[in-house]
């Protein structure tokens, strides 16, 4: 009998210790900016897929679409709240919070490559500044992407800075639309969602949006028939952060692993996008319908000009951009990109 009794309670300590080994240690609910049908979402999926097998199951990822929780422009308020354990963002989108979210977010006019944006944020400082920024609101900056330089949609030939005067164009508040009014457009609000309707009902002309192999997919092109590509404005910072408390909570192999695998996050998302843009272009040049204008050198200098005097202006809205301004400008000249 006794016999018996110990085999029994070997068992279900092997059973107990089975379904503790199962069990994540970390449980994160990851917020993203992106709908669920996208490439990025798609690509965001196989690094929640990776990030656990690499902890050996001791990080478990529950990533969550745009909207899925509370709004794109929230997801900040919510991981400090507690309802979010982190957020894949669009830096950006807190600019209402502070200025300086904007011009990191997206310093308009600055990079004209995804590795000139990523060298700065590795090597440069820009880690070490979203770090300082994330610090009041109990959020940890893990680390640095970005997507690709944006194309722009256009329902008119649009082949020099001359040719945005008096544009009716979408772009997001904030430092975007400062630009483009700098350059003569004009700027208008109006959700992502609504692009696509905005154009085929002429409440706009253009709209600066996403890259192009998703201008393409979502049938912009065909209302548009204009696209700039390569773009010769956007380059937004993607950021993947989570909850201090989290973060505090683990041990220094998995923060040093969280941070590794957006490293390579950020060349598998540039990478992928690249390679759909590509393919995109060569379907949009397929159609007689659809020319694709590329700037030349000088016109996107000049719309650079227009951008620099606008990030100096915007960067007085707060101590805190006025540092991101000084940090950015300083490696753009440093490196013979300004």
């Amino acid at each position: 009998m006794k016999a018996i009794t110990k085999t029994f309670i070997a068992a279900s300590m092997t059973s107990l210790f089975s379904v503790s080994a199962l069990a994540a240690d970390f449980n994160l609910k990851i917020q993203s900016s992106d709908p669920s049908g996208d490439l990025n979402y798609k690509v965001q999926q196989d690094w929640a897929e990776r990030v656990e097998k690499m902890s050996n199951g001791r990080i478990e990822v529950d990533l969550l679409p745009v909207g899925a929780v509370v709004k794109h422009t929230e997801t900040l308020g919510a991981i400090k709240m507690g309802i979010l354990d982190g957020h894949i963002t669009a830096t950006g989108y807190f600019s209402g919070k502070d200025p300086a979210f904007g011009l990191i977010g997206n310093m308009v006019g600055a990079w004209s490559d995804t590795t000139e944006l990523l060298q700065y944020m590795n090597y440069g400082g820009g880690n070490e500044l979203m770090t300082e920024l994330y610090a009041p609101y109990g959020v940890q900056f893990v680390g640095a992407s970005t997507t690709g330089v944006e194309a722009f949609i256009s329902k008119k030939p649009i082949d020099s800075v001359d040719d945005l005067k008096g544009l009716k164009l979408r772009a997001p508040e904030g430092l975007v639309q400062q630009v483009f009014a700098a350059a003569g457009a004009t700027p208008v609000n109006l959700p992502g969602s609504e692009v696509f309707t905005g154009l085929s009902k002429g409440v706009i002309d253009a709209a600066d949006y996403t890259v192009f192999s998703t201008n393409q997919k979502a049938g912009m092109n065909d209302v548009a028939h204009h696209p700039i590509y390569p773009g010769f404005h956007s380059l937004p910072l993607i950021d993947i952060s989570i909850s201090q408390k989290k973060w505090d909570k683990m041990p220094e192999d998995l923060q040093v692993m969280l941070k590794a695998s957006v490293r390579d996050f950020s060349y598998d998302i540039t990478t992928q996008l690249k390679i759909a843009d590509q393919a995109a272009v060569k379907v949009a040049q397929a159609n007689p319908d659809i020319t694709i204008h590329d700037w030349s050198q000088e016109e996107r200098k000049k719309f650079r000009e227009i951008a620099k005097g606008q990030w100096k202006v915007f960067a007085e809205r707060s101590p805190s951009a006025e540092k991101v301004y000084e940090s950015v400008t300083y490696f753009l000249q440093d490196n013979g990109l300004l």
